[in-house]
């Protein structure tokens, strides 16, 4: 028996043909530019250490090419899939361009493709574009009395009213564009004080300790009195998001909602984490700290076997209660809760989970779909009996609900909807 042939590495594509008068520098320089659009770590010493390195090994191996440009490119494990996604539309596919386009305008007849966008696709053609569309797209073929729909969700007017649409009522091109404006939505907090106390120029209290140790080192005068006032942290924010059928258009975007916050800096959030839960209790976290979000959604949804199945809402917090509750919340954590709250299971079990989640966290926030429609009342069991233990009870149903969720976590005595719906009780 022969030896068995290497492993592929890398995918083969058609050769590229080089130009006869090519200018290495300046493709290395603005593919490094794509890849730094696209979110890898890469500066001008790169940039020249990639220039030297493609100068010594040449041009004869392909393959080689692409390990060379990795070595000198690529430091973090989650930056390959990008990096062999912008590599692969920049230098070895010829019909770069048009896959570029497919995924920035799946809408155009003539230029999409009858696949699935890859992990970093979309990522590294909007770093390819760098935010423009060409002038030239390709003409379409479509026949004269054929009607040809123009995508404006990127307009004011259409940014306005995609805030207003309820997710179930979106179609393929106004999810994109949603998705696109969550992104751009923040979710700030304010530091928690802590009873240890640091030093502070403007402390409200004084530290005689530190004052008569500093006086000791001039014979006892008293030149400054040293002050302390109380510390600062940040708290945790862990997500509790119902996947099962009634809920899986909303915990998509919520989700994506969630990778976007989790993502951002500067936010103030300790750590944040994600759990999903239909007929049991998944813990998504690690994914949601991949830098691409269809990868990160993708595993989270590989991971998550119960996606649009049952409910059991009492068995999952039972199971978060008793697994993870002291694990993310010892510190004070803010709850987000994602879910319709339609248990048939027993309401005794299920109120009994909630009263532990509530005592168990600085504030629990939920959020419900249900409360898209005017004459909501909380008649089903499980939400009559979930809706007594929240800080706050809010709708979740579009980008507006999401956004005013920001307002609702820096007012603590923000409870929403909470006290109109326990009248209805």
């Amino acid at each position: 028996m022969g030896a068995k042939p290497p492993p592929q590495l890398m995918p083969q594509y058609a050769p590229l043909p080089l130009p006869e008068d090519p200018k290495l520098v300046a493709n290395l320089t603005y593919f490094a530019h794509a890849l730094r659009k696209a979110g890898l770590k890469v500066g001008t010493g790169r940039v020249m250490d990639a220039v030297e390195a493609v100068a010594a090994t040449g041009f004869t191996s392909r393959r080689d090419f692409y390990w060379t440009l990795h070595a000198c490119f690529v430091s973090r494990p989650e930056d390959r899939a990008v990096f062999t996604q912008v590599f692969r539309l920049f230098w070895r596919d010829p019909r770069y361009l048009e896959h570029m386009m497919a995924a920035m305008l799946p809408a155009i007849r003539g230029v999409q493709e009858n696949r699935a966008p890859k992990p970093a696709e979309k990522r590294a053609a909007e770093a390819l574009l760098d935010g423009q569309l060409p002038d030239d797209l390709p003409e379409n073929n479509a026949p004269e009395d054929s009607e040809i729909e123009i995508d404006a969700t990127l307009t004011l007017s259409a940014q306005e009213r995609l805030k207003t649409l309820d997710f179930e009522q979106m179609s393929t091109a106004e999810i994109a564009a949603a998705k696109r404006l969550l992104t751009q939505l923040t979710l700030p907090v304010k530091p928690l004080k802590t009873r240890r106390l640091r030093p502070s120029p403007q402390g409200a209290r004084a530290d005689w300790r530190r004052t008569l140790r500093s006086a000791c080192r001039t014979g006892g005068d008293i030149q400054r009195i040293a002050r302390v006032d109380k510390g600062e942290r940040w708290p945790n924010l862990v997500v509790l998001c119902d996947i099962s059928g009634s809920m899986s258009q909303y915990s998509r975007m919520v989700l994506h909602f969630l990778h976007a916050v989790s993502n951002a800096r500067g936010q103030g959030w300790a750590k944040v984490h994600g759990f999903t839960f239909g007929t049991r209790l998944t813990n998504i976290t690690r994914h949601l700290k991949q830098r691409d979000v269809d990868a990160a959604l993708a595993a989270a949804g590989a991971q998550a076997q119960d996606w649009q199945g049952g409910t059991r809402i009492g068995a999952c917090l039972h199971n978060f209660n008793r697994d993870w509750s002291r694990r993310v919340m010892g510190q004070g954590a803010v709850v987000l809760l994602v879910t319709d709250g339609l248990d048939r299971e027993a309401p005794e079990d299920l109120e009994r989970e909630m009263q532990r989640l509530h005592l168990s966290a600085r504030r629990l926030i939920w959020l419900n779909p249900l409360m898209r429609w005017d004459g909501f009342a909380p008649r089903a069991q499980g939400i009559r009996r979930m809706l007594p233990h929240v800080d706050s009870f809010r709708a979740g149903h579009n980008i507006a609900s999401l956004a005013e969720l920001a307002e609702a976590i820096s007012r603590p005595q923000d409870a929403g909807e909470k006290a109109r719906m326990m009248a209805l009780l």
